[in-house]
Order: C-alpha cells, then sequence, then structure tokens
C-alpha cells in the first residue's frame, strides 16, 4: 500500500474556490426565497383583517423574483465556469433589483 500523496486534479481546485461564491449565492437566493414567503403571508393576514398590506407589485414581484433566483441558484450549483458565474450575477442582480424596487423606492 502507498502513502504518497495524490495531487488535486484543477477542476476539484477550482470548485473549492468558488464554494464560498456559491454558498453566498445560495443564501441570497434563499433569503429572497423566505422574504417572499413573509410578504405573502402579510398579504393574506391583512386581506383576513381587512386592513391596507402590501400591494400588488410586493405580491407579485417577490414570488417572481424568489423563482429567479432559485432558478439561477440551481445552475450556480450544477455547472462550472462562465455559466456559473453568469447565474451567479444573476442572483445577485436579481437581489438587488427586487429589494431596490419594491423596498427602497
Amino acid at each position: 500500500m502507498s502513502t504518497e500523496e495524490l495531487r488535486v486534479p484543477a477542476a476539484e481546485e477550482f470548485r473549492r474556490r468558488g464554494r464560498r461564491w456559491r454558498g453566498l449565492t445560495g443564501s441570497l437566493a434563499a433569503g429572497l426565497a423566505g422574504l417572499a414567503v413573509l410578504v405573502l403571508g402579510a398579504g393574506l393576514v391583512c386581506l383576513l383583517f381587512g386592513v391596507p398590506g402590501p400591494g400588488a407589485a410586493m405580491l407579485i414581484g417577490h414570488p417572481v423574483a424568489a423563482v429567479i433566483a432559485l432558478v439561477a441558484q440551481r445552475f450556480v450549483d450544477r455547472r462550472d465556469g462562465p455559466v456559473a458565474a453568469l447565474a451567479a450575477a444573476v442572483v445577485v442582480v436579481d437581489l438587488l433589483a427586487a429589494l431596490s424596487l419594491m423596498w427602497w423606492f
């Protein structure tokens, strides 16, 4: 039995470097999905109690943004290289667009 160290292939090194980025974008996508659930829940509570709540733009926009981010995150998790980088950028841009359009402006 040999005890010499084996060299890690370049693909494995690339995957290790991208692990933090994938984790960050995954957290952002999951957070956006959680926010969509909270907004829909708030809309339901407001409907039940007959009080003003989030508008139609928020009730439609948040789930749409969450689905876009989760689909893009699936590409980030399952692909390597430029496809994963582009999908990660889509997650970040989608999150920033959703927050800026529905919360900050």
